[in-house]
């Protein structure tokens, strides 16, 4: 999950139609296991205009998926609008849904800002018969075609697996992200039940930043005030905490490289450029890669199947990911999110790597 603003809130089958579609279409269309579940009208039958909006663009990770949108709407033959911003806005957001839906899309892709109020804007899309496709943040309630997004409980057990096997007691801190997401909720709770659950020893420190760079950093420094003995720092977005939480470490003269007497371990989520500089430097020590690229990526390959009537069941795909039904009864494809250590930091297959 996914970042926010400096000063705001961030803000998350059916193959073939027909016989001919089936020996034309298998095999962008097959999923794994999933199968055809019988095709109806929606959007524009296949064809049309698609809308893109973004909850913010000032995170890195966000400006990584705003770069591959155009790339990989090209690759799986979608007609992608110009990518719409909404600034960390939730009401901005569901003014832009209104507004691409004026402007007559047959199919929308949308990064949530606020799992509950994202609802109205599915709403309209629904009333419009226009299919929509979540990317990163599922919403609570709402129609979409599919959630395209990692599983982020993984996110928050992975960080306290690595933070647990090299902090063996003491004070960890988590800065978590914003609880009106369901991506801040699914990492801050997995987080705490693994400690509590693995390693007792630990004792959790909470940060609530609302994907906020500025909160982040003023409550850090308040906490590092009263805990000067803190082992480890679990960061929930790398691409609004990682700038100040290492600033605030620096400040403090708390800012040891790994290996260092004094080291705090640090686990981020992300995968950006900025913080594998951070794992080379051994100022972190990992962080979970969210998949941008396949974000952008199925985020079109979903909206083009549902444009055409396609329908999915839960299951494995043939993209190494597996379909779920959560429990509001959406479809999510969990695509794989790898933890990024200084053992794999410079593997060329991670998106972080592909980019500037």
């Amino acid at each position: 999950m996914p970042g926010r603003t400096l000063r705001k809130r961030n803000r998350s089958r059916i193959i073939g139609a027909t016989a001919v579609a089936v020996g034309a279409s298998l095999a962008l269309a097959a999923c794994g296991s999933t199968k055809d579940t019988g095709s109806g009208s929606a959007g524009g039958g296949g064809t049309g205009k698609v809308g893109v909006i973004l909850p913010l663009l000032t995170s890195p990770f966000w400006q990584s998926y705003n770069d591959y949108v155009p790339k990989m709407a090209t690759s799986e033959g979608v007609e992608a609008l110009k990518t719409v911003n909404s600034n960390s806005d939730p009401s901005q957001q569901i003014t832009d849904i209104n507004n691409e839906l004026n402007q007559g899309v047959k199919g929308l892709v949308v990064a949530p800002l606020d799992s509950a109020a994202i609802e109205a804007g599915l709403d309209q899309a629904e009333r419009k018969g226009v299919p929509v496709v979540a990317v990163d943040v599922a919403p609570d309630k709402g129609k979409v075609a599919m959630v395209v997004r990692a599983d982020n409980v993984a996110y928050g057990t992975k960080a306290c697996e690595y933070l647990g096997q090299h902090v063996t007691s003491g004070k960890v801190v988590q800065i978590m992200g914003d609880l009106a997401s369901v991506n801040g909720r699914d990492r801050s709770e997995a987080f705490r039940t693994c400690v509590k659950t693995k390693y007792p020893k630990l004792k959790v420190l909470e940060i609530p930043a609302k994907w906020e760079s500025d909160t982040a950093a003023s409550k850090l420094d308040t906490l590092l005030n009263a805990n000067p003995d803190i082992k480890g720092i679990y960061m929930q977005a790398g691409g609004v905490y990682l700038a100040p939480t290492l600033q605030t470490l620096k400040s403090k003269g708390m800012l040891r490289t790994a290996g260092q007497s004094g080291h705090i371990a640090i686990v981020s989520n992300d995968g950006i450029p900025q913080e594998f500089d951070a794992i080379r430097k051994g100022e972190i020590d990992a962080t979970v890669s969210q998949p941008a690229d396949a974000y952008a990526k199925y985020g079109m390959y979903y909206i083009k199947a549902a444009m055409e009537g396609k329908t999915f069941k839960p299951g494995p795909t043939d993209h190494d990911s597996t379909i779920v039904k959560l429990p509001s009864g959406i479809l999510e494809d969990q695509l794989p999110a790898p933890l990024v250590t200084k053992d794999n930091v410079d593997d060329p297959k991670l998106w972080g790597n592909t980019v500037k």
